[in-house]
């Protein structure tokens, strides 16, 4: 994952991403690439799975 914390707390999923940070252009150069958890991953200590990306217009 590139800059993506996920942190669980009873039943509530928090994600948090620092928007300062960028990590280049997206594969076609339309897009920076802010955040992302390069496909699906699974909730710590749990079952479910979150797909991620942020990205901003260049």
């Amino acid at each position: 994952m590139k800059n993506v914390e996920m942190h669980i707390e009873g039943t509530v999923l928090t994600i948090r991403v620092d928007l300062s940070k960028e990590f280049g252009p997206s594969s076609t150069g339309k897009t920076i690439i802010i955040a992302s958890t390069e496909g699906n991953v699974t909730v710590p200590d749990r079952q479910e799975k979150v797909g991620l990306n942020v990205y901003r217009k260049k």
